[in-house]
């Protein structure tokens, strides 16, 4: 029940929002009429270049307020507001040669229309709901002409009043998903319109590849050194020990059989400790309980071996590349390692679910927070594994707590 409550404020609180900037946007919109008006007779044209650093204001302000609800859209503009030239003609032509001036054009329009219309529904509807289900409540005490439901249906009998309640009942149930659709809804019109061109888009994104391939190549060289440093200074020097033992055992065999039997044995435990070291190196390479319960399987041993109470939740998650299982994995591994060293949390929550084309990993605590990726807890290295598959990672952990760790792994090439 609390998240699915959790889930209604949240889009309540982004319907809000942007109904914000879609009286903004309304107010532009008029403007731009007006502005259109008196350019008839040549008095607006002066004004278009203010219109139009207005427009971006405007389409900026959104830009933000998606960005603080997890949209993040680069600002696509050629030029920064401070980079603009002077002057009526120069300012003109640097915004028709901009392919976002007409975006934000277009969004405006758009946006005028259906960011209100969301907005208002995701106020109105609430309250009018509220009215239906607690009908029963004050019917009695209404005139005669006000006994009316929201579509103005008479209602002047018990069994209508709770027939009313009933269908208030229903028209709350079908929010809960109804709410995050108009969210969606209300910032379509962003994400398609106000987003950097195609060309800019890609050059953006080459960019972005090459970093992220830097970053799998420091990452791969990290994961080299640390097996290396592994087998040099732990089995390497274990199977040493084991061969220079079995040799004085073999020299001691013929003088002093108990002695040899000594060494043998001390050789023993070397190769076990050895061997032990080994399964070590490769259980940090790839856990074989991803391959042999699957990712819910090795998540909840994790949990079941956390020193902090821990709940894990695992969704549908169709075909997982295992590389990107693995990272989950060890996201998850790194993460309560955390909770149990420094967070000083009672209880811990993961979650692990498929959003489309992405697999989402959120780890939860109620500790004290403070947690930084460069402060020498192991999520640096986590932060690296996610950025080499293409995957960003999020952490939030104000003083105080609570501290989120949020991941989002590609799934798809």
């Amino acid at each position: 029940m609390a998240p699915v409550l959790r889930g209604i404020l949240e889009s309540l609180e982004r319907l809000a929002g942007g109904l914000g900037t879609a009286f903004m946007a309304v107010v532009v919109a008029l403007c731009w009429l007006v502005v259109a008006a008196l350019s008839l007779v040549g008095v607006g044209l002066a004004l278009v270049p203010a219109m139009i650093a207005m427009t971006r204001s405007t389409a900026e302000w959104e830009r933000r307020r998606l960005a603080g609800a997890g949209v993040e859209i680069v600002s696509p503009y050629q030029m920064s507001a401070e980079q603009l030239p002077r002057g009526w003609a120069a300012r003109m032509r640097a915004a028709r040669a901009d392919p976002a001036t007409w975006r934000d054009l277009g969004w405006l329009a758009l946006y005028a229309v259906v960011g209100p219309v969301c907005g208002l529904l995701g106020l109105v509807m609430p309250v009018a709901a509220l009215r239906e289900v607690t009908y029963p409540l004050y019917w009695q005490f209404l005139a005669r002409e006000d006994q009316l439901t929201n579509f103005a249906v008479p209602v002047t009998t018990w069994p209508g009043a709770i027939a009313t309640s009933v269908i208030g009942l229903a028209v709350v149930v079908a929010l809960v998903r109804l709410f995050p659709a108009l969210a969606r809804l209300q910032a379509l019109p962003a994400r398609k319109l106000l987003v950097p061109h195609a060309s800019i888009d890609l050059s953006q994104r080459i960019a972005q590849l090459t970093a992220t391939r830097a970053g799998a190549l420091r990452a791969h060289a990290v994961e080299l050194r640390r097996i290396e440093r592994a087998l040099h200074d732990g089995a390497q020097n274990r199977l040493n020990a084991v061969v220079v033992t079995v040799a004085a055992a073999e020299r001691a065999l013929q003088r002093d059989p108990a002695l040899a039997a000594h060494a043998l044995e001390r050789a023993r435990n070397a190769a076990e400790q050895a061997l032990a070291e080994l399964r070590g190196v490769v259980r940090a390479i790839l856990p074989p309980i991803l391959e042999d319960k699957g990712l819910a399987g090795a998540l909840d041993a994790l949990a079941a071996g956390c020193s902090v109470p821990c709940r894990v939740r695992v969704g549908e998650l169709a075909v997982v590349p295992l590389s990107v299982e693995s990272a989950a994995y060890f996201t998850v591994a790194e993460a309560l390692t955390n909770v149990g060293k420094h967070s000083g949390a009672r209880h811990a929550d993961v979650v692990v679910e498929r959003v489309g084309p992405l697999l989402r990993v959120q780890v939860r605590d109620d500790g004290k927070g403070g947690a930084r990726d460069d402060a020498g807890t192991g999520l640096a290295g986590v932060r690296r594994r996610v950025e080499a598959h293409d995957g960003t990672m999020t952490l939030t952990s104000p003083d105080g707590g609570p501290t989120v760790i949020e991941v989002e792994l590609p799934c798809e090439s």
